[in-house]
């Protein structure tokens, strides 16, 4: 069974392996996204990021949150009930939660039968996260596919990803490690001994277009990109995340091929922007940041792309 937030410490310390604990929250099986083939997804909790397009909001804070969908909620007060700290009322809006008095005790989640309430992020241990992303092993080698390790930032919890990354290359999985690069490098460089593919996400190459958009600087993202293409330890995908108004400009697109022309990505993969993930912000009790912003025409991806493939890179829309 897996533990909740209160039962187990964070990882890192001085713990050895099998005392390590990574906050998980999703485990995503027969993912064909991030990266080739048949893949397991974990995605882990924490992000140094503050994307406003961010289509994983729970994955942002680096503890366990409960998410309430109110449409799922038929009244019955059984949460309401189970709640000790009186955090869960029902207003005329639906049922409300007051997350300064939420203890994340889950018993509310265990009283409602509509699924209404769930919890995200969960401790695991090095073992449980083995296991599971093992149970699909035969449909990784037919396709050459693998684990992928996503979030978040993977490398916020350390310790947990790196043994992780090591168990699964001694289990013979293909790992690939997905961020977004605003890692020390010491920590990423231990990482790709234990990664074939790092899927690597620029933003912008903007200083200040990067802070307005991220809420953070992009130098060390910059650097830790050619670090790790002068290492040569792993295979490179390029991922642009393509929003509306902040970087679909053909000439933002032509700069960044002309920087990437001299790199030894494998390949680029643009992404275009969707409003997939915007109710987890009203289910997470936050604001979406984007509202009225339309996703790029199928043409217009394939523009974009167009401009990467005209400077010899091999890029794809979609992952």
């Amino acid at each position: 069974m897996l533990l909740d937030s209160r039962e187990a410490g964070g990882a890192g310390s001085d713990k050895t392996e099998n005392d390590l604990k990574g906050l998980v929250f999703n485990i995503q099986r027969y993912s064909i996204h991030d990266g080739p083939g048949i893949r397991t997804t974990v995605f882990f909790k924490g992000c140094p990021l503050r994307c406003k397009w961010c289509s994983n909001p729970e994955s942002i804070g680096s503890q366990s949150e409960i998410l309430v969908r109110e449409a799922r909620c038929n009244g019955c007060r059984r949460c309401i009930e189970v709640c000790a700290p009186a955090a869960l009322s029902l207003a005329s809006t639906g049922l409300w939660l007051d997350r300064k008095k939420c203890d994340l005790c889950l018993k509310c989640i265990d009283a409602c039968w509509e699924d209404a309430i769930e919890v995200a992020g969960r401790y695991m241990s090095l073992d449980e996260v083995v296991d599971e992303c093992r149970r699909d092993e035969i449909f990784y080698h037919n396709s050459h596919g693998g684990i992928t390790l996503s979030g978040g930032e993977p490398l916020m919890q350390a310790d947990f990803a790196l043994a992780l990354l090591e168990r699964c290359k001694l289990h013979g999985l293909n790992t690939a490690l997905d961020t977004c690069g605003h890692v020390q490098w010491p920590v990423l460089e231990k990482a790709l001994e234990h990664t074939d593919l790092l899927l690597f996400d620029i933003k912008h190459l903007d200083a200040d277009e990067h802070r307005d958009g991220t809420g953070a600087d992009n130098g060390l993202i910059l650097t830790n990109l050619e670090k790790a293409m002068n290492s040569g330890k792993a295979r490179i995908w390029i991922r642009v995340p393509v929003i509306p108004g902040y970087n679909d400009s053909d000439q933002y697109i032509e700069g960044l091929a002309r920087r990437l022309q001299g790199m030894k990505a494998e390949k680029v993969s643009v992404l275009g922007y969707h409003e997939w993930g915007r109710t987890k912000y009203q289910s997470l009790g936050k604001a979406y940041q984007l509202s009225g912003r339309k996703p790029l025409t199928e043409e217009r991806m394939c523009e974009i792309t167009g401009i990467f493939k005209s400077k010899g890179l091999d890029a794809t829309a979609g992952y």
